[in-house]
Order: structure tokens, then C-alpha cells, then sequence
């Protein structure tokens, strides 16, 4: 959806997995897919240790909110502000504020999509950072957290520079 935007809901406290189900459920019952797209509750993992033993578990980064990618018009805001657990949209006298492009990005509430023209083996001019201006040559590239390897030769020695996407560009 092009003119999707994002905004933020609150709910009560320890009902996000609730809320965000009922809204799905709605939005699955009544077709609204293309007004109501995504919602989104960011977790991280955490790793606690009881008793010597490390446990893996999920915490809520913002606990009380969800993010919701919406086209917003009566019938969207009436299905969100009418849904059990939620509390109103974040924003000025509960008016929904979409995010802007900085808060998703900051937030990774959006996929990245970015693409380099160059594979293992290519030589590069790196632009940004402290090496900027010299070349070198890419020996890996990981695709999934958008960063690669370069081998640059400093002061006679062929040095590895772990580069992100954009941080370099292809010799013709």
C-alpha cells in the first residue's frame, strides 16, 4: 500500500499479543486488508540466568504500544479506536500522527531495501568513513544485515574493512 503510513496505538499494559489478535481478527473478518496492512509489537531477545542456566525469552521494547500500518480514514480509525484494549492513538488530543521516515528506520519497523551491484571479487572505491577514498577489494558480502568485507592495503598490509551498504562503490 503506497499511502500506508505508520502510526502508534496504546493499549493496556500487557495486552499488545490481545489487541493486536482482535484487530487481525477484524480485519481478517471484515476484508480490510488494503486499509489495515501491518501491525507490529517490536520484541528483543533476552537472555537471563537462573540456577547457572541461561534461558532465552522476549521482552516487549515498547510495552503498551503497537505500531500499526494503516491507510487512515473513518472506517480504519472507527475498527482500531473501537477495538477492546485500546486506550487511543498516539498523538496530539488522541489525534493519530503518522510516523516519519527517521522513527521507521530508528524503530527497523520497516525492511530495509537495499541492493549493491557488486560481488565477491569486485573492486571498489569506498566513500564513506574513515577510509574514504581508497580501494580495495570485496571478499564477502552479507546480504541479511546489508554489510560486506573489503581488503584494502594499509601501510603494506592487506587489511580487512567490514563496509555497510551504500559506504562504497563499484570501479569501472
Amino acid at each position: 500500500m503506497e499511502n500506508a503510513k505508520w502510526y502508534v496505538i496504546h493499549t493496556y499494559s500487557g495486552y499488545e499479543n490481545k489487541v493486536k489478535g482482535n484487530i487481525e481478527r477484524i480485519v481478517e473478518n471484515r476484508n480490510m486488508h488494503d486499509k489495515i496492512v501491518e501491525i507490529r509489537m517490536p520484541e528483543e531477545e533476552v537472555v537471563e540466568v537462573k540456577d547457572g542456566a541461561e534461558k532465552v525469552s522476549r521482552r516487549k521494547l515498547f510495552p503498551g504500544y503497537l505500531f500499526v500500518k494503516m491507510v487512515m480514514d473513518n472506517d480504519s480509525w472507527y475498527v482500531i479506536r473501537n477495538t477492546r484494549g485500546v486506550t487511543s492513538f498516539v498523538g496530539p488530543e488522541s489525534k493519530p500522527v503518522p510516523l516519519s521516515e527517521e522513527e521507521i528506520l530508528s524503530l527497523n519497523l520497516e525492511e530495509r531495501k537495499m541492493e549493491i551491484d557488486f560481488g565477491v571479487g569486485d573492486s571498489v572505491h569506498i566513500t564513506e568513513g574513515p577510509l574514504a577514498d581508497f580501494i580495495g577489494e570485496v571478499t564477502s558480502v552479507d546480504a541479511e544485515n546489508f554489510k560486506f568485507t573489503v581488503v584494502v592495503s594499509m601501510f603494506g598490509r592487506e587489511t580487512p574493512v567490514e563496509l555497510e551498504y551504500g559506504q562504497a562503490e563499484l570501479l569501472d
